[in-house]
């Protein structure tokens, strides 16, 4: 499935803007899975989006809880609980 990442504030400094993404769940595709599927990518995706750190998720621009069930050609956005400016 394609889905498009963006990253934010801090997020974004770590692992930059994002993009397309061409993603093969393993199983339902969900935010979370996503989540635990991007940390694999690299050490700097395992550490800014490691259990247990606060990051918030929205599907299609709406805040979404990690549950949500992804679609082809979803808008995936992660940032952290505050953002600034």
């Amino acid at each position: 499935m394609k889905v498009t990442l963006k990253y934010f504030a801090s997020l974004r400094e770590a692992l930059g803007a994002g993009g397309a993404l061409e993603w093969t769940p393993a199983a339902e595709p969900t935010a979370a899975a996503l989540r635990a599927w991007l940390r694999t990518q690299s050490p700097a995706h395992a550490q800014a989006l490691a259990p247990g750190r606060a990051v918030r998720v929205a599907v299609d621009q709406v805040l979404a809880d990690e549950s949500a069930t992804l679609r082809d050609g979803a808008e995936v956005a992660f940032f952290p609980p505050v953002t600034g400016g």
